[in-house]
This record gives structure tokens, C-alpha cells and sequence, in this order.
């Protein structure tokens, strides 16, 4: 059975990297991947020996939600819907704004609070969602971003001021979720 690398912190990838045989600085390397460059095929990973990524191919997965529906609402406001399976679904919705963008994610299937605009509220609690689901949430929004930044021309690095913010911002959550806490990067 093949696993999530979207649900492992730095030191949880380390010891995935020592379990298949390879050396923990594997780990920073699939971080860049995944969270710098938003890589989600081994084969694209060119720094990574052909053993090492067959390996990866054979045994593990980066793998965000499914895309069930996207909507831009007349103001400019984007919805995805993701599927987190079991017939659930989640609501990511990107708002924005003149100067800024707002990126509302899911940390639960369903929510208590049943907010009449949500459709994530609507469903009730189910679950929290796993690491994966949230982190794969950013990953639908980053993946907006370069692709605008590219038909843009502006390369594969977002240029505009709203798209650095948000770069910014997403590498500030992953940095406070899943590296800062751990040694390996002390």
C-alpha cells in the first residue's frame, strides 16, 4: 500500500527516507519538491536518482484531494470543491481583494457551526481531515498561482505582488506546521 508524503512533517519523511533504504537528507530533498516546486511526480524530482524515484513511484504517493468542481463567482471569488472520499467532499474558497487575497481552507469534514453561505457547514461534523487533505488544500491554490504567473509570462515564479503574498504565505504555514517543529532542521 502505497502513503501520503503530503501527510509527513520533516521528521516523519526522514524516517520514510531510512525505512526504504536512503539517507534522511532525501527528506529535504522531496520537501523541495513538494512544497517549493508543488512536484507531484517522482519522475519530474531531477535531482533524485532513477533508483531512488522508482523506489518512491513503487511505494508512496503525493496525492491532494480531487478536484470535484471549480467555481469563480462573479467578484472574482474562487471555490473548489475537493473530494476527501467516503462520498465527503470539502470547500477550499480563495477571495480576493485589492491589495491581499484571503484562502479559507477545511480542517474538518463538515463543520459544526452551519454557516448558511458554506457548503462545508451544511454537511454537519464528520471527521477532521488528515495533513494530506489540508496541505493538499494549499497545493490547489499554488497551483493557480503558477499557472496564472505562466500565461502571464512571467515564468514559472509569480511576479505580481498578490501572487508573492500568497507564495509567502503558504510557505509560512508549511514552514510553521511541519518544519519549524521539527529537529531535523534546527
Amino acid at each position: 500500500m502505497s502513503v501520503n508524503l503530503l501527510d509527513f512533517d520533516a521528521k516523519a519523511l526522514a524516517g520514510f527516507c531510512s525505512e526504504i533504504g536512503e539517507k534522511p537528507f532525501r527528506a529535504k530533498q522531496l520537501l523541495r519538491w513538494m512544497h517549493r516546486f508543488g512536484e507531484a511526480d517522482f519522475a519530474g524530482m531531477s535531482d533524485l536518482a532513477k533508483g531512488l524515484r522508482d523506489k518512491l513511484a513503487a511505494t508512496a504517493v503525493i496525492e491532494p484531494p480531487r478536484l470535484m468542481r471549480d467555481h469563480i463567482a462573479a467578484d472574482g471569488t474562487r471555490k473548489w470543491l475537493l473530494s476527501v472520499g467516503a462520498g465527503n467532499g470539502i470547500e477550499t474558497v480563495f477571495i480576493p481583494e485589492a491589495s491581499r487575497g484571503t484562502l479559507c481552507i477545511s480542517s474538518q469534514v463538515g463543520c459544526a457551526l452551519a454557516c448558511t453561505f458554506c457548503s462545508t457547514g451544511r454537511q454537519g461534523f464528520n471527521r477532521n481531515l488528515t495533513v494530506a487533505e489540508i496541505i493538499g488544500q494549499l497545493w490547489w491554490e499554488t497551483r493557480r498561482w503558477r499557472k496564472s504567473a505562466k500565461r502571464a509570462g512571467e515564468g514559472s515564479t509569480p511576479a505580481s505582488t498578490a501572487a508573492r503574498m500568497m507564495t509567502w504565505l503558504i510557505a509560512i504555514i508549511i514552514l510553521v506546521i511541519f518544519i519549524i517543529p521539527s529537529p531535523m532542521w534546527l
